[in-house]
């Protein structure tokens, strides 16, 4: 549907054609990119911002990052070509210019990295994780606006009264606008969880990533089933990241449960402080 005009009814009697690039300086530039860049600095900034909270400085989210985006790109990759499975040789499964990234790879490939990062570092996964958790609904949130420039990622054809209308070559088809549902899924997940982080005290390291993990999975569950480019696990009707959502979903739950009810327990920003008292200049 790329180059299909938009629209929404319930918005009133318009439609836009936005091209999903544009040249500045003889480059040419894709907004699937763009924005997603932009959620990306949206993210650090907001994490940034934040870290000293968790005792996690500046440049142990920085270190992190360094290894944990190119990573996150892979991975993302990876779960799509595993998957999709439909390529002709090796150079093809590497051409992510053309498409073909899933949100779950990146997010495992981002995870894994964080923890082999923080043991090189001495420091607190968890901990770090409870700040990157803001991090990824911001990201999330901003960059599913880039399936939209590109009119993908959306859902089966729905008389709804938020549906969104694609027309090409005087054909117009209403479909859920599955990417707008994620976005404000995950926009509302970060709202919920800043919040959160302001009024309440964490009662252990790692709280907030859980957080993240069963908010994302219980709304990936019921946006996943109403697309219509989901990846399947072999010849079965099983939608992959639907099937892991709710995995996740249900061990994060679990988990939370079983953590509160321990009782609070001591939080890595308080032994970093103590570590940092008794070795002065450790972190100058």
């Amino acid at each position: 549907m790329s180059g299909a005009a938009i629209s929404f009814p319930f918005l009133g009697d318009w439609s836009i054609d936005p091209a999903n690039s544009f040249t500045l300086l003889g480059h040419t530039f894709y907004w699937y990119g763009v924005i997603i860049a932009c959620g990306f600095l949206l993210a650090v900034a907001y994490c940034s911002r934040r870290c000293d909270a968790f005792g996690i400085t500046q440049d142990d989210l920085i270190d992190n990052l360094l290894f944990a985006v190119p990573l996150a790109v892979v991975g993302a990759r990876v779960y799509y070509v595993i998957f999709f499975g439909h390529y002709d040789s090796f150079w093809d499964m590497c051409k992510i210019w053309e498409g073909g990234l899933a949100i779950y790879g990146g997010v495992i490939a981002a995870v894994i990295t964080v923890f082999v990062v923080c043991r090189v570092k001495k420091i607190s996964a968890p901990a770090l994780l409870d700040v990157v958790s803001f991090g990824f609904l911001i990201g999330q949130s901003v960059g599913r606006w880039g399936n939209f420039m590109n009119r993908e990622a959306f859902g089966a054809e729905t008389d709804i009264f938020c549906r969104m209308g694609l027309t090409l070559n005087g054909q117009t088809i209403y479909v859920h606008p599955t990417f707008l549902y994620e976005s404000l899924w995950n926009l509302l997940g970060f709202i919920g969880l800043h919040v959160l982080s302001k009024k309440t005290v964490r009662r252990f390291d790692g709280q907030y990533f859980l957080t993240y993990v069963g908010w994302y999975g219980l709304g990936r569950v019921w946006i996943e089933g109403l697309r219509t480019d989901s990846l399947y696990l072999g010849g079965t009707g099983i939608r992959v990241s639907q099937l892991l959502a709710g995995v996740t979903f249900a061990l994060a739950v679990l988990t939370l449960a079983v953590l509160l009810r321990r009782g609070p327990q001591e939080l890595w920003v308080r032994r970093r402080a103590e570590r940092d008292a008794a070795e002065p200049g450790q972190d100058a």
